[in-house]
């Protein structure tokens, strides 16, 4: 599959999803903090399937 998570956005997920699954591990959020795991799994494969299904891209192109 054709990557879909530009450079930007790729950054914003993998903190997103660290900063959740730290709140979860220290408990302060709960097992919510599970939930962390989703963008960032998507900012390290560069590929969000909700992406592909809305025809969404954040990768600049080459000309």
């Amino acid at each position: 599959m054709k990557a879909n998570v530009g450079t930007l956005d790729r950054s914003l997920r993998i903190a997103a999803g660290l900063i959740l699954i730290g709140l979860g591990l220290s408990g302060v959020i709960g097992v919510w903090g599970a939930i962390g795991v989703v963008p960032l799994a998507t900012g390290l494969f560069r590929l969000c399937p909700v992406y592909t299904l809305l025809g969404i891209n954040s990768c600049k192109t080459k000309a």
